[in-house]
Order: C-alpha cells, then sequence, then structure tokens
C-alpha cells in the first residue's frame, strides 16, 4: 500500500521518534471514555465558544442539562448507537472575495469530537514531524516563521510555495479512516469517525450528502488534516527536503533551483497519486527570498518581513467597519479599536518583522476615520482641532507603541539572524 510505505519509511530529520521502529496499534479506545473525559471535553468545547448547530441547541442550553446530556452522549459513543447530526452550513467571506464554507457541527458533535480527539492524539502527536506547526499543542505560526528564517540563513534560499486545491473540501473519507487505522484498531473509534465525516450538511433546508472532505469548523478536522499531511512530510524527510508547514500551507526550501525542480515533482506526485488532491497551478510557484512570496500572513522580500498586502487590506475594511461616519463616537468604539489593535500587534510586531510604515499608516487611518465619526465630516484641518493626545486621553491604543524598541532598522530578515 503506498500510503503505509509513505508512513512506515520514515527518516530522521525532523522526527523525534526512530522512524524505522514500526508502532504497534492501539486497541480498546472506547473503554477509555469515562465521566470525566466527557466533562473535560464539554469544557474545552465551551471555551472555545461557537455558535448553534442544526439542532439550535447552544452551548448555555446544552449545559442547562448538562449531566443528563453527557450521560446520553456517552452511552451513545460507547455503544455504537452514535450518529452525528448534520452541520449547519456557514460562509466565511475570504480576502480573495470569495467564501469559505464552515460547517458547524451542533454542540453534542462537538463534544463527541473533543473526546475522540482527545483519544486519537497522543498516538499521532509525538510522530508527527518537528517541522509541523499548524494546530498542534505548544506550536504557532511564529515559530514557523522562525524555523523558515533559520533555513534562510542556513543557505535555504529557493522557495516552493505550494497550495493544494480546497483541501479541507477534497480529503478523501476512506484514505483519513485508513491512515488513522495504521495505529487506532478500535472499530468502535474508527466507525465514529467516519460518522464525523459523512454527517452530511444542511444548506437551505435540504440535506446535502458529504461524499468527501472533513468540516472546516470541526473540532476533530485539523487532527485529522495533520495526520493526512504527514504522508507528505514523511516523504519530503526521507528525500532529504527541508519545509515549513502550517496545515495545508507549507513552503519547501532549497539551496538551488534544480533541487527545488525534484521537490516541485515529489510534492506534486504524493499531493496527486497518493493523497488524492490536487495543486492549485495559480498558487503553487517557485520563488526565492530576493523575488519576494507571501507565507501566514506576512510577505517575504530582499527589504524585509511586512504584512502582506491582502491582511492590510482587511484590516483597513475592519476599521472601517468600526468607524463608520454616521455612527456615534463612544467609548464602546474606542474599546473595539483598542481589541483590534492588540491582536493586529500581537501578531505583526515581532523581532523578526519590519512593520513600522505600515503600523504608522493604519494608526494614521484609525484616527482619522475617528475625527470624522465626531466631526461628522471629512476635513483636513480636523487634524488642528482634534490632536493625537486627545485620543490618548479617552484610550485609544496605537499599533507604533507596541513596537519592540530594541528591533534594529536594518530592513531585512538578515537583520533578524545576527548577521547585520
Amino acid at each position: 500500500m503506498a500510503i503505509e510505505a509513505a508512513v512506515d519509511g520514515r527518516t530522521q530529520s525532523g522526527y523525534r521518534r526512530n522512524p524505522l521502529t514500526k508502532r504497534r496499534k492501539v486497541h480498546s479506545l472506547t473503554g477509555r471514555i469515562t465521566e470525566k473525559r466527557m466533562l473535560k471535553a464539554f469544557k474545552a468545547v465551551r471555551k472555545n465558544r461557537g455558535a448553534a448547530g442544526i439542532d439550535k441547541v447552544s452551548i448555555s442550553m446544552f449545559e442547562q442539562n448538562l449531566d443528563q446530556n453527557l450521560a446520553k452522549l456517552m452511552k451513545d459513543l460507547k455503544s455504537g448507537n452514535y450518529r452525528a447530526r448534520p452541520l449547519r452550513r456557514k460562509y466565511i467571506p475570504k480576502a480573495s472575495g470569495k467564501f469559505r464554507p464552515l460547517g458547524i457541527p451542533a454542540v453534542r458533535d462537538r463534544v463527541a469530537q473533543e473526546v475522540i480527539r482527545s483519544l486519537i492524539e497522543p498516538y499521532f502527536e509525538p510522530d508527527f514531524s518537528d517541522f509541523s506547526f499548524g494546530f498542534r499543542p505548544n506550536r504557532n505560526c511564529h515559530q514557523a516563521i522562525r524555523q523558515m528564517i533559520e533555513y534562510w540563513k542556513q543557505g535555504y534560499s529557493i522557495v516552493l510555495d505550494a497550495d493544494i486545491q480546497g483541501f479541507f473540501d477534497h480529503i478523501d473519507h476512506e484514505l483519513i479512516i485508513d491512515l488513522v487505522a495504521l495505529r487506532i484498531a478500535d472499530g468502535n473509534i474508527l466507525r465514529i469517525i467516519r460518522q464525523i465525516l459523512k454527517s452530511g450538511v444542511m444548506i437551505d433546508g435540504v440535506l446535502t450528502r458529504t461524499v468527501m472532505g472533513t468540516p472546516q469548523g470541526g473540532v476533530i478536522s485539523p487532527l485529522l488534516a495533520n495526520i493526512v499531511l504527514d504522508v507528505l512530510d514523511r516523504k519530503l524527510a526521507l528525500k532529504g527536503y527541508v519545509f515549513v508547514r502550517y496545515a495545508d500551507d507549507f513552503l519547501v526550501l532549497a539551496k538551488s533551483g534544480s533541487e527545488i525542480e525534484k521537490a516541485y515533482d515529489i510534492v506534486r506526485d504524493t499531493i496527486e497519486n497518493e493523497l488524492m488532491l490536487k495543486l492549485e497551478p495559480m498558487k503553487t510557484k517557485i520563488t526565492s527570498f530576493k523575488q519576494g512570496f507571501e507565507f501566514l500572513g506576512f510577505s517575504f522580500s530582499s527589504h524585509g518581513i511586512s504584512i502582506r498586502t491582502k491582511s492590510v487590506e482587511n484590516l483597513k475594511n475592519k476599521i472601517r467597519k468600526l468607524t463608520i461616519r454616521s455612527h456615534n463616537f463612544s467609548g464602546d468604539v474606542i474599546d473595539s479599536l483598542n481589541l483590534m489593535i492588540r491582536g493586529v500587534a500581537n501578531y505583526y510586531a515581532t523581532y523578526f518583522s519590519t512593520v513600522n510604515t505600515q503600523f504608522q499608516y493604519l494608526d494614521r487611518m484609525i484616527r482619522r476615520r475617528l475625527r470624522c465619526m465626531k466631526k461628522k465630516r471629512i476635513s483636513k484641518m480636523d487634524n488642528f482641532r482634534i490632536r493625537n493626545r486627545y485620543f490618548e486621553r479617552k484610550g485609544l491604543l496605537s499599533l507604533c507603541s507596541h513596537l519592540s524598541k530594541n528591533k534594529s532598522d536594518c530592513g531585512s530578515p538578515i537583520a533578524y539572524m545576527g548577521q547585520c
């Protein structure tokens, strides 16, 4: 089996355990579904919040009769009677103008998914690559970027920027089950996972079967995605390539054009023939640090690491929505803006980024629109009538104030790797 060969034929690169040691299958996980695990799963779902599913039962409503609901769900999970309810379809706008389809499970099904995730994750997580950073404990986007910069420091300057076409929506269900079954031999757990995958989607009151894909919005979907893409990680490691992956967003790096061309062939062959997916031809390209590319919301070039253009436009749109001129200028507006400012600064104001100019531009835009809200007009003279310190006294934060004082001014990734 091609999948099994890719998984069992492992190398040391990026993997903590001996890749040549075949892992034993795990049996009898169903017996580990306990009241304590059920309650812990519900608390995790409650912490992540989220909207009600197709049954219109919210988290607070589910909690009102918590003991009985969890007891009934646990009985269904352990007896083999669990049936996942259809997902509620919701569309989220993307930067490109298109919409990302989300499948929102019922609260009951989110708890069930969290239970299954907590049972199987310990048997997969330790065997994932150290260079996979998405949706994993104690890992984040900044770590992925730092790893990529470290590769650049080592001379890996040529980049394969790959994009998988509709990844979450097109993963083959049998592929997922086969890969999970390589480690999990509990038939009931596999049946529950199959139930989750084939629960269907309710669109405008019509039930649509799901014949492929794992729902974006499902608790267990990120883990299943990592299980699938670990096949690609292992294939690249087996061939000696270095890479950085965050969920389905990944880069392969090399020191020469000929090496990256071979990597491209390996990626395409694995994605299409083993994972039965497709690369997005318009978004998959071979580039370099000098030519520039985008990754995890940042834009990389010889001039430095800045916020990518699409992300800047998204931020501008958020600012516009929070500062509509016809609305009243109030403390609530300041609070909403501060919440956004903190989030943007926490993500983009890093030691490796050069975002000073972009932060200054966004700060000016925020203050300009607040002046328009207060005066109900557009006038450059209001810049003099309402000074910046007025907004400071009102409690408005600024993006620039979050920039590190000891950041280098060299404006190049080299500056952040001790080579300035």
